[in-house]
């Protein structure tokens, strides 16, 4: 199989490079400057193991790609581009007749969970994937995965959700994909609902906003803020009946097999959201993290008044280019008194 990376960032490029090291045929889809300096000097891959340069291919769209039917669509890009890039990809030839979106196997390696629903309008063949992995992009041509031993857990499964007894519904595709991460410093165990981990990861994103707005020096004030808005987003998934892992079960499942070791010469960023402030991309997920409990709670008349302010906050600093961590202390506390 080949492995086409559309998003090359911290995730895709952290999983395209290890995939690479690992001896897979892998294709970066990046653009503007990190697409220049993947192109002239290679991806520089800092791990635990060190900094070295990989000479991935990288191309700025499907225009430049030759589509196979044993290529793989691994889709990493933030969910505010989901939409934009299955339209792009979706309609493209595959040689032998048929189109991407008919034939070829499509990953959402994505937080939040609406991706897979706008690619299954787009895609026959869509499988989720809950990707819980350290990693940094903050410069063109540089990623950063610190985890150790392992790179990341990539939670993976067909979606929807298939029936029977076999985790993977029989389907041999996931289970190829899921053995190339396993040689690739992954564990990428498959899961017959693989929503219900994605639900579970949703709760863990909701503190990206926190992470991204609060001042570094106010951290007990967002660490509740933090624990207040996961809280909100749990009632409002029970609320809804909507199954989700655990905290415990997802900390039993990694046990200390993903922990972050310092690397020399990568500086530590923080969340995704984090790192698109730091960026400063213009965009931000929080409409498909905390606004997704929103989406909920309105749904089932439950209150997430949390979740909509960090929402709403996080939006607004990334269309006016704030830098992270630079929400005033007096406005980070108010969002207590909610």
């Amino acid at each position: 199989m080949r492995y086409i990376i559309i998003g090359a960032g911290a995730i895709g490029g952290g999983i395209g490079g290890r995939l690479h090291e690992s001896g897979q045929d892998v294709v970066l889809v990046a653009r503007g400057p990190h697409l220049a300096a993947l192109r002239t000097d290679g991806l520089r891959f800092s791990s635990p193991e060190g900094t070295r340069t990989l000479a991935v291919p990288a191309v700025g769209g499907p225009g430049e790609l030759r589509l196979d039917r044993d290529d793989v669509l691994l889709l990493a890009v933030k969910a505010q581009h989901t939409a934009a890039l299955l339209d792009d990809w979706s309609g493209r030839p595959v040689d032998g007749g048929g189109t991407a979106g008919e034939l070829l196997p499509l990953l959402c390696a994505q937080n939040g969970v609406e991706n897979e629903r706008l690619a299954l309008r787009r895609f026959r063949r869509v499988y989720g994937v809950s990707v819980w992995m350290p990693a940094t992009h903050l410069e063109p041509g540089r990623v950063a995965v610190p985890g150790a031993p392992l790179s990341g857990f990539l939670h993976l499964g067909r979606y929807p959700a298939p029936t029977g007894a076999d985790p993977s519904g029989g389907d041999p595709t996931v289970r190829a994909i899921s053995a190339d991460l396993e040689k690739a410093h992954f564990r990428a165990p498959v899961h017959r609902d693989v929503m219900r981990w994605k639900y579970g990861k949703l709760i863990g994103n909701l503190g990206n906003a926190v992470d991204a707005l609060a001042d570094p020096a106010e951290q007990d004030t967002a660490a509740e803020l933090y624990r207040r808005a996961r809280a909100e987003g749990a009632a409002v998934l029970t609320a809804a009946g909507i199954p989700f892992a655990s905290v415990d079960e997802q900390l039993a499942v990694r046990g200390d097999l993903m922990d972050p070791v310092p690397l020399d010469g990568a500086e530590r960023g923080g969340s995704s959201s984090w790192q698109s402030l730091a960026r400063g991309t213009g965009s931000i997920e929080a409409d498909y993290l905390n606004g997704e409990i929103v989406l909920l709670a309105r749904r089932h008349g439950v209150p997430a008044p949390v979740n909509e302010a960090l929402q709403r906050l996080a939006t607004a600093y990334a269309r006016a280019g704030r830098a992270p961590g630079s929400l005033p202390t007096a406005e980070l506390t108010a969002l207590l008194a909610l």
